[in-house]
């Protein structure tokens, strides 16, 4: 007579192994994740990209697997592509005075959806040429000494990099130059009188 009852022992040991090591994949996955989210808020994508690329003693993360845990760390508030929108569009205006073009897209390389870039640029003033213009005179200075079309060129050249429009770089490139050069020949002068 054959003795199956060692054989479904096995099994059953095999499986809870295997449910297990599925627990502990998900746990070290999960710990990767947060380790990674330590240093740098990730969007949904981006949080997508790294539980994929992970493994652990060979063992991976499944498509189910990853959407739990995108789920679960979403649920919890760790991963909120408006928010990192929101971060994104506050400190892209104000620590390095990108316009609109620059700043979408920047949020689209890092992953977010269309319509959350389009929410977080709606609640951006729709103030492109006067921060053009701001910009443009913080680097009008340093470009007075050159001659007229390349200070115009350059400046143009800075404000696009930024993500202002065509229109908008040269108008603000035309003003803060023309207020430089204006600065440098005006003013109060002072005459020895003899």
């Amino acid at each position: 007579m054959l003795d199956f009852s060692s054989d479904a022992s096995e099994a059953g040991a095999a499986g809870a192994r295997s449910h297990q090591s599925d627990e502990e994949t998900r746990a070290a996955a999960e710990e990767l994740l947060v380790r990674k989210l330590r240093s740098r808020s990730l969007s949904v994508s981006e949080a997508r990209l790294v539980l994929r690329g992970f493994e652990s003693d060979g063992r991976r993360l499944d498509a189910h697997q990853i959407d739990d845990v995108v789920s679960e760390f979403e649920r919890r508030g760790y991963l909120d592509d408006a928010l990192l929108a929101e971060q994104l569009v506050t400190g892209g205006v104000q620590r390095k005075g990108q316009g609109r073009v620059a700043l979408t897209r920047a949020l689209a390389q890092r992953g977010i959806p269309r319509e959350v870039i389009d929410a977080a640029l709606e609640e951006l003033p729709d103030d492109d040429a006067e921060r053009a213009l701001e910009f443009a005179r913080t680097k009008a200075r340093s470009l007075a000494r050159l001659d007229a079309d390349t200070a115009l060129r350059r400046l143009v050249g800075q404000l696009a990099r930024r993500g202002y429009s065509g229109g908008v770089a040269m108008v603000a490139a035309k003003t803060a130059l023309t207020e430089v050069s204006g600065r440098g020949s005006g003013g109060v002068r002072f005459v020895d009188s003899d």
